[in-house]
């Protein structure tokens, strides 16, 4: 089972239903036992990182997402989940993230078209097991922000938009897509699906 934070910010039903379309069961909840229980978990996210964060905070899923990592449990944040899984953020002013991968999310800025919305072509940089028997395709994004992760190991692929930009990011158990796998075809699916296998196989 795979579930997915519900913390009343992200796409949820869209996220859901691909996870099921890929045949795996998928539970939206904000409950920590069932959280705990399941074989991996999606952190998916639209708006800001600091009302994220606050929601997080408040519904005490921030300490669940730590602690589900900690045990080395899958965990995938997707669009503004994946900038929450940083240290920190400047988006609007500087907030903490959940610390999962040590970097930091700043804005755009250069005199281009802000935000990134559509699609690009990701380009791999680190072996990884989303990647497997995945072409390096197009996928679709929306954002304003983006991340830097601190140590380049993390950086599992980038796509170029004037400069290069994260696009899947990840360390042991705990990745990221910055695009929304779900809305991005064919690519998309196959990332997403080995997500999906790569919590099946960690299963204990």
């Amino acid at each position: 089972m795979i579930a997915i934070f519900d913390y009343g910010m992200g796409n949820l039903h869209s996220v859901s239903k691909a996870v099921e379309r890929l045949g795996y069961q998928a539970l939206v909840t904000s409950n920590e036992a069932e959280i705990m229980q399941a074989d991996g978990s999606i952190l998916p996210g639209v708006g800001a990182f600091g009302d994220a964060m606050q929601q997080l905070r408040e519904t005490g899923l921030d300490d669940t997402a730590r602690r589900y990592a900690a045990n080395g449990k899958p965990l995938l944040g997707i669009c503004l989940g994946m900038q929450l899984l940083f240290t920190r953020s400047e988006e609007h002013g500087s907030y903490e993230g959940l610390n999962l991968l040590p970097g930091r999310v700043v804005r755009f800025n250069g005199r281009y078209k802000v935000p990134h919305m559509g699609w690009n072509r990701l380009e791999y940089k680190q072996p990884s097991p989303l990647f497997a028997n995945v072409a390096e395709g197009h996928v679709y994004f929306v954002h304003s922000y983006y991340a830097l992760p601190e140590q380049s190991s993390d950086l599992l692929a980038v796509t170029d938009y004037n400069e290069q930009v994260a696009a899947i990011v990840g360390r042991d158990n705990v990745f990221g897509m910055q695009f929304h796998p779900e809305k991005s075809g064919e690519t998309g699916m196959q990332l997403l699906g080995n997500f999906l296998g790569f919590c099946a196989g960690t299963r204990k």
